[in-house]
């Protein structure tokens, strides 16, 4: 349980970071506004109008998604464990499908406004799942689940 516990820390630590940066990169000047975009999932465009209670709010939240994902990779592994691909594979195919269910599941599902999927900005998420969340989950699950 504390693997798990320190590991979606750490992935959502990262995680955030690597967003961040990446948002304050592409121009934008408020950084909040990315994490007001996650609460905006359950409370749509009006949290964006809600200042500083719903950035803390959406930090919370991506806290709470980077945990249930580590927890998914750790309830999985051990079925899958056997196939042989190491670390870095297990990243790989962990992050992009987390992409894939956040993208094209969780937030079309949700309240938040779609964002346009160019494809360097699908590569560069991508990249940053297999980092944050990927490897955490699959160094962790090897070497210490």
């Amino acid at each position: 349980m504390a693997v798990l516990l320190v590991t979606g820390l750490i992935a959502g630590i990262l995680d955030a970071g690597a967003a961040l940066g990446f948002f304050l990169a592409r121009g934008n000047r408020r950084p909040g506004m990315l994490f007001q975009y996650i609460a905006s999932a359950v409370y749509g465009p009006a949290a964006f109008q809600r200042g500083r209670r719903m950035a803390i709010l959406g930090l919370f939240l991506h806290f709470c998604v980077a945990l249930c994902w580590v927890g998914l990779y750790f309830a999985v592994w051990p079925r899958v464990a056997g196939w042989g691909g190491g670390v870095l594979v297990d990243a790989v195919v962990y992050g992009v499908f987390v992409w894939c269910m956040m993208n094209l599941v969780v937030v079309p599902l949700s309240k938040a406004v779609p964002r346009p999927l160019t494809p360097a900005f699908v590569l560069v998420n991508m990249l940053i799942l297999i980092v944050t969340i990927g490897l955490p989950c699959a160094y962790a699950a090897r070497h210490f689940g």
